[in-house]
């Protein structure tokens, strides 16, 4: 250890005579220079650290988004949980990456109750979300696919999720059920359904319109691949553990 300091107090005295020896515009600049790169270096660190890392499970209640949020996070789907009417928020490692070597980073991931008096809550929280998973019933579909074509809707046309570009994954869920509709289905039912409340919304004045971007483009028949931020379709089944689609969107956005 004696050794070690020794050594040390003579590189310091090397560096004291080089420092003496140099003219003072040279030590201005390197000090400039040393200052500018540490700001740097921690501007790049903010910027990296303030990425979205949330992503936001929506949909209406039923769909089997509590269920998804467990086998994210513990690889169990807890017999079926019920319906959540609390908000399930959790950061953590995917249970599929948790045998993975390496630095795996944490998702942020958060359950968002379908509940229309609970609305608010997802308002609150899209601004910060790096990717939406809309959960979709593919069991019950044709008996709720109006309420979720405007609950979809309402998403698309937020003002935070088209400015930002957040992607959305529509997850068509319980497509383990011999009676489940396929996600080609749901996605054309959803877009004829979408094509008619963009119609009827466009014909009310704008003014009493707040926070909605048009949808599609005029004179064309709506599809997803009209919306300026990217829309998916994938399917799969929370209860079985069948939500690898979901894992594969959420590290296209919430990168390792």
């Amino acid at each position: 250890m004696d050794e070690w300091v020794r050594q040390a107090e003579v590189w310091v005295g090397h560096a004291e005579r080089w420092i003496r020896q140099q003219p003072p515009e040279q030590i201005y600049a390197a000090v400039a220079v040393i200052a500018v790169t540490i700001l740097l270096l921690v501007a790049v660190s903010c910027l990296k650290s303030s990425k979205p890392n949330t992503i936001v499970l929506s949909g209406l209640s039923g769909g089997g988004k509590t269920i998804l949020f467990y086998q994210l996070r513990d690889g169990s789907s807890h017999q079926g949980t019920v319906t959540s009417m609390e908000q399930n928020n959790d950061t953590f490692v995917l249970h599929s990456e948790l045998e993975r070597k390496g630095k795996i980073k944490p998702v942020h991931v958060v359950d968002v109750p379908g509940h229309a008096r609970l609305k608010p809550k997802l308002d609150e929280t899209l601004p910060q979300a790096a990717g939406i998973v809309f959960v979709v019933d593919a069991q019950d579909f044709l008996s709720t696919m109006q309420a979720v074509a405007e609950y979809l809707y309402d998403i698309l046309t937020k003002a935070t999720v088209v400015k930002k570009k957040i992607p959305v994954l529509i997850f068509c869920n319980k497509t383990d059920k011999v009676t489940a509709h396929s996600k080609e289905f749901i996605k054309k039912q959803l877009e004829k359904e979408i094509n008619k409340l963009r119609e009827s919304r466009n014909a009310i004045s704008s003014a009493d319109i707040t926070d909605e971007v048009k949808l599609g483009n005029p004179g064309e028949a709506f599809n997803f691949s009209q919306c300026q931020n990217e829309v998916t379709v994938a399917e799969g089944a929370g209860l079985t553990g069948n939500v690898s689609a979901v894992e594969q969107f959420i590290r296209e956005y919430v990168k390792a």
